[in-house]
């Protein structure tokens, strides 16, 4: 039986009434948001290697004295002071007799360089600091307060790397670096420097003295020890004041005010500085302690151009130490949502498998009427059909509704010559409004939804109507199943959708608030569709916002997972990308069509306030910020301590993985195709936190998204 409907105001085959034109898309627009695009991606990808330079994640460490020659060092180097001046002849500086320097290195630090400085303002001691650079633009008003309260300040690098083991042009960039966030801090420069892992004159070797020369040639006056308490060992207050004690003369004393708890250090200074005033002995700056005064003071006013630079030096930094910390915190979350989503499934799982959440009872047998819409569907239509018409249920009608096709989608059906399948032929106005037209037309109060690409199970149909044995089940949602799954990618969508929505859709089924019945096998009583207000186009989601509108109306939503049916999955990635975009974009669509059921009451109430909490939380927050979990991880891997980021990662597979073999289990799906899990990780998720986040930013750009068809390859109908 064939039926032709018209209409006057019918959209064209380009443009179905289910989706709008994207409003506003002129070519200089579209370039002008990709450059955007580009642009955050280039500050957000800079921002990371600031973060990861400035922590010294490029930089290598050396904590023990290199061993090597000192052939090349001169004599009156390895004999003298530990002020050295490399320009001209090689010479260096003793402190005078009666004078010690207090020296602090590795600072400032929030906790204990201003306890140090208090102790120092008590005693009225003037020290010399010399500061990490990264610390200094990270914490400038405790260099300023260095400056301010007397003290001189010098450069240890930006980063604390071992000098010997980076290019020339690195150390370069570690002393202008520090100095411009000494610029930003307190408006001088400094001519004072100390390498990082210094030590006294003696232990410079010819590798150590290129880069004294290279620090010298910069205008540079380096400033080593011949006093080191070794207060980084903590070995006690009582050895660190008989380290610092001068043996011979005057003393430079390495101490330090970061780098670990310096408590030590605080209570030993407290002893020290009185015993060494009793010795006779002054306490002066690095520079005051030195003999011969350098021909540069210490200090020096910095240029305008250099203070801007360390605003934006320190501006930056600022930047990407919020933007880290943010991305931790947003990884805490995603974190707690993970941990929380994956142990409700199991709970759920396991108590749904012995238990459905609806409750069976006397057997269905009321007739039923199926509403196939279809839309140029040749090469499927026909397998649809005819497993449907073989389904093992006593009562049924077929409503194939034909929504304006340019094939030979028809004459396919009408070659089909059943008696108990209708074809209806509309012209072309989108799946929601073929579907409207189908319900109108049935004869029957229990209706199901097959997409035109589907391949049901014979008994399919009856597991599918045996919950509305209850008189409160509105919709029932079948258990769809990836037909085509020899290729890479549709297998990884078998994967997920065994793991994705179907154990979701279990998880939403115990908690009554199941957010889609899904287009490819779906039953509702008329009734419920009714009070829905039918199917609408609304959104790109029919299905998701027709079910929404069930639950608000107060009927119960269940899931079938022995209704089985095959439908086709993309095996492209542009029709994956297409179909994933609509989906993701219409939920969004959907949700925000929804959300006063938040702050209603009865059962639309009960739905927004737990269902679309849920599925914002799990849906669209958990994966929009999964990409966090594999940005940190690159960035771990690349940056921080490679092993702790691997065992990361391979417990967060470990999780995975044991949700996958729950999920497969209660399918009754062979573990084969889990060897595909950890490569759907690396490649196919991205794709799909790709789609979300297209789809979240053109939600918020507030423009409209056109309807896009999916090819078919009949490889699921060819097998029926």
């Amino acid at each position: 039986m064939s039926v032709y409907l018209s209409s006057n105001s019918a959209p064209t085959e380009d443009e179905p009434a289910v989706t709008s034109r994207i409003s506003g898309r002129r070519p200089v627009g579209r370039w002008l948001r990709r450059l955007a695009a580009v642009g955050l991606v280039g500050v957000f990808v800079t921002l990371l290697l600031v973060q990861a330079y400035t922590n010294a994640s490029f930089a290598p460490d050396n904590t023990t004295v290199a061993a090597g020659s000192d052939a090349a060092v001169p004599a009156q180097v390895r004999d003298g002071g530990p002020a050295i001046t490399t320009t001209g002849r090689p010479a260096t500086t003793q402190p005078a007799r009666d004078r010690i320097a207090l020296t602090f290195d590795d600072g400032p630090d929030p906790v204990w360089t201003p306890q140090i400085l208090d102790l120092l303002a008590r005693h009225r001691v003037q020290a010399t600091f010399f500061v990490v650079g990264a610390q200094a633009a990270r914490y400038p008003e405790l260099t300023r307060r260095i400056v301010a309260e007397g003290h001189e300040i010098g450069v240890h690098t930006f980063t604390h790397p071992d000098l010997t083991a980076i290019s020339p042009w690195r150390r370069d960039l570690e002393y202008t670096l520090t100095q411009l966030a000494i610029a930003h801090a307190t408006g001088v420069k400094t001519t004072l420097f100390r390498p990082p892992y210094s030590s006294s004159p003696d232990a410079v070797r010819d590798s150590d003295w290129q880069v004294l020369q290279q620090a010298g040639a910069a205008g540079y006056l380096t400033v080593l020890e011949n006093a080191d308490s070794r207060d980084w060992a903590r070995p006690g207050q009582a050895a660190i004041v008989a380290n610092a004690t001068p043996r011979d003369g005057g003393a430079i004393v390495l101490l330090h005010d970061a780098g670990g708890d310096r408590a030590q250090t605080l209570a030993a200074l407290g002893r020290y500085i009185p015993a060494m005033r009793e010795r006779g002995y002054r306490f002066t700056t690095a520079s005051q302690a030195l003999a011969t005064t350098p021909a540069a003071p210490a200090h020096q006013p910095a240029g305008v151009g250099d203070r801007w630079r360390g605003h934006i030096l320190v501006g930056t930094i600022a930047a990407s130490d919020a933007m880290m910390g943010g991305l931790w915190w947003i990884l805490i979350a995603v974190g707690v949502l993970t941990l929380a989503r994956t142990l409700l499934m199991f709970a759920v799982a396991l108590r749904t498998r012995r238990r459905p959440s609806w409750q069976p009872g006397p057997p269905v047998t009321a007739p039923v009427s199926i509403i196939v819409p279809a839309y140029n569907e040749q090469d499927t239509i026909a397998a649809t059909v005819r497993t449907l018409a073989a389904s093992a249920y006593p009562q049924l009608e077929i409503v194939v509704v034909d929504d304006g096709s340019t094939d030979d989608t028809a004459a396919t059906v009408e070659a089909l010559g059943m008696d108990n399948v209708r074809l209806v032929r509309v012209p072309n106005g989108g799946k929601a409004l073929a579907l409207n037209t189908g319900v109108a037309l049935a004869r029957h109060d229990l209706v199901v939804m097959v997409d035109a690409d589907t391949v049901v199970e014979p008994d399919a149909l009856a597991r599918l109507v045996e919950p509305f044995a209850d008189t409160a089940v509105g919709a029932v949602a079948g258990n769809v199943k990836v037909g085509n799954r020899r290729r890479l990618l549709a297998l990884f969508q078998h994967i997920e959708y065994v793991i994705g929505f179907n154990l979701d859709r279990r998880l939403y089924d115990a908690l009554g608030c199941i957010p889609t019945i899904p287009g490819a096998l779906g039953a509702f009583r008329r009734q419920a569709l009714t009070d829905a207000g039918g199917l609408s186009i609304d959104t790109l989601a029919e299905d998701t916002d027709l079910t929404m509108g069930i639950l608000r109306a107060g009927w119960r939503v269940v899931y079938q997972q022995r209704a089985r049916c095959h439908t086709e999955a993309p095996t492209t990635l542009r029709q994956l990308w297409q179909q994933r975009y609509r989906w993701s974009y219409g939920t969004m669509q959907s949700m925000w069509k929804h959300r006063r059921s938040v702050i209603e009451g009865g059962a639309s109430g009960r739905f927004g306030r737990r269902g679309l909490t849920l599925i914002a939380a799990f849906s669209v927050l958990l994966p929009l910020f999964g990409p966090i979990l594999d940005l940190l991880t690159i960035y771990g891997w690349f940056f921080l301590d490679r092993t702790s980021t691997l065992y990361g990662w391979l417990a967060v597979l470990a999780v995975q993985i044991a949700t996958a073999i729950l999920a497969f289990r209660l399918d009754s799906e062979p573990l084969r195709p889990l060897w595909a899990l950890p490569l759907q990780q690396l490649v196919y998720r991205q794709l799909m936190y790709a789609v979300l986040l297209r789809s979240a930013t053109t939600a918020i750009a507030g423009r409209r998204l056109r309807w896009q068809k999916m090819h078919r390859t009949a490889e699921v109908a060819a097998r029926a």
